[in-house]
């Protein structure tokens, strides 16, 4: 969707949420918050997006997946990091745009799909659900009015624009507001209504944090899709002095051979995971016949093949990985292997497995010259 992208705001600090980081990074789930935000609009076919940091946080984004993702320093309000982020869009401009509260990491496709859809009578649409409460104005700690409810709604995000509309209407805009609909009220700009939902919530305070919780443990059990792939790779030993073997360098009186660095344990979890998404293996992606691939490190494989799992809303469930082979002694250095692989696979190393076997003297592996490994991954989305 080149003709629409989509701003989520994360700048603010969010200290009615408690102490500690601010809430747009704080873990829900197993993922930071803005991981589940970005995954929600690339789940609805959104792949331009600018995401709008406070530029003390510019150095967290690498924890999140990039893919299709600019970064834009915010400003000292919202007003001003939206502004900020219309004006990075401006040298190619959308026909649409998006504005979402990077806090709201639970906005359903219905959702998006919904203000979407709205854009293509109306100059802006933005989601919202009706008041359904009696209202009160309070004062002391007592009611001292009763207001109607009737015409009320609770606004939501994503509020969308025709870009161009929203964009002057920025430009123009004094001073700050809350969100976007009031500055495009200001411009003139009709705005229509479409369907919010009550999981569209905003994180605001430390509750919102547990019932956010439960809302992402209701729907992954109920649309968790599980995916499995196997991988096997084989390497020769040649002359060295060492051999690569799940990222760590593990000292023999000879290593590996391959047109890369030949961590045949790598390249078996690299294949797995491209096996589980039904997309061939190492050789499809990265070419043996391609120069620029000799004596590569086996970890550019794996992180493209996790990247490639994320941007189709897998994670990693848990790894297995066997290495066959006489010697080295790999006990001594799986510990490594295993951080060596959560880290560069983004999860924890409970997630990884590293073990090793030998065949008995028997076959290749046997006689030494060479050694084998066999990976399993389990992927799980969301």
């Amino acid at each position: 969707m080149e003709k629409i992208a989509a701003i989520i705001v994360a700048a603010g600090r969010g200290t009615r949420a408690g102490a500690g980081l601010p809430k747009q990074w704080r873990i829900l789930a197993g993922k930071p918050v803005l991981a589940h935000t970005l995954a929600a609009f690339r789940k609805a076919g959104l792949d331009r997006l600018v995401l709008v940091l406070h530029p003390d946080d510019m150095s967290r984004a690498q924890l999140l997946n990039l893919a299709g993702v600019t970064l834009v320093a915010g400003g000292a309000s919202r007003t001003d990091s939206v502004r900020a982020a219309l004006e990075t869009l401006a040298d190619a401009p959308p026909e649409k745009v998006l504005i979402h509260d990077g806090a709201r990491p639970l906005v359903s496709t219905d959702v998006i799909s919904g203000v979407l859809a709205a854009l293509g009578d109306s100059v802006a649409a933005a989601p919202a659900l009706p008041v359904v409460d009696a209202l009160w104005r309070g004062a002391d700690g007592q009611v001292v009015e009763t207001p109607s409810r009737e015409g009320l709604f609770r606004a939501q995000t994503p509020q969308g624009f025709a870009f161009g509309a929203i964009l002057a209407a920025h430009r123009t805009h004094q001073g700050t507001a809350p969100d976007d609909v009031e500055i495009a009220r200001a411009a003139g700009l009709a705005i229509a209504i479409t369907p919010g939902s009550e999981d569209n919530l905003k994180l605001t305070h430390p509750q919102d944090f547990a019932r956010a919780g439960r809302i992402l443990a209701a729907q992954q059990e109920e649309f968790m899709t599980i995916r499995i792939g196997n991988g096997y790779d084989v390497h020769r030993f040649g002359p060295g002095e060492g051999c690569w073997l799940c990222g760590v360098l593990v000292p023999h009186d000879r290593a590996l051979r391959g047109h890369s660095d030949a961590d045949v344990g790598m390249h078996a979890l690299t294949d797995a995971i491209y096996g589980a998404l039904a997309e061939g293996d190492i050789g499809r992606h990265f070419p043996p016949s391609d120069p620029q691939w000799k004596g590569a490190s086996s970890d550019i494989f794996l992180r493209h093949a996790v990247a490639r799992a994320q941007s189709r809303g897998f994670r990693i469930g848990n790894c297995d990985v066997t290495l066959v082979c006489e010697r080295p002694k790999i006990g001594p250095h799986a510990a490594a292997m295993q951080a060596a692989l959560a880290s560069i696979m983004a999860c924890a190393p409970g997630q990884v497995s590293v073990k090793a076997t030998t065949s008995e003297r028997l076959g290749f592996t046997g006689r030494e010259e060479g050694i084998a490994a066999l990976a399993t991954v389990c992927l799980v989305s969301g």
